[in-house]
């Protein structure tokens, strides 16, 4: 991957590797989140999917996800007019909107740890969704400041 390159590349022009590597780890996607339908505002719940490790932030099976997790989250340039579903801080939506990155993520700081270190994951906050029917969801609506 060249220097900087989402400085220099539009999304569409990034290859499927540069594209990977702008994910920060942060695992806010893995949460439930709902919407207001009279308004479009998404709101952010602490419940983390089935197949999210909370601890380390990562997917317990990422190859098999879209099988295993019907509406598991796959950020395609496709679907770009969904990206308001992301959290404000994903490189993804940042880079559509015209934002950079964040000093903390992992392209810039060279280390898959410092979006942790910064507050930004959900690493230790989320909690499983097992056992929580949808009707109670909104009582577990967060409002952290970095999604």
């Amino acid at each position: 991957m060249g220097d900087r390159f989402w400085e220099q590349k539009s999304l569409e022009e990034m290859t499927s590797e540069e594209w990977e590597s702008l994910c920060d780890g942060c695992a806010l996607c893995c949460l439930q989140k709902l919407e207001d339908e009279a308004t479009g505002d998404v709101y952010y719940t602490r419940l983390a999917c089935k197949l999210l490790d909370i601890q380390s932030g990562l997917c317990r099976n990422y190859p098999n996800r879209f099988k295993l997790v019907d509406d598991c989250v796959k950020v395609r340039l496709e679907d770009k007019e969904y990206f308001h579903w992301m959290p404000y801080s994903c490189a993804y939506r940042a880079l559509h909107e015209g934002r950079g990155l964040e000093e903390w993520h992992p392209l810039i700081s060279g280390s898959r740890e410092s979006v942790h270190q910064a507050g930004i994951s959900v690493r230790g906050r989320a909690i499983p969704e097992d056992g929580i029917p949808g009707e109670e969801f909104e009582e577990h609506i967060i409002h952290w400041v970095h999604y």
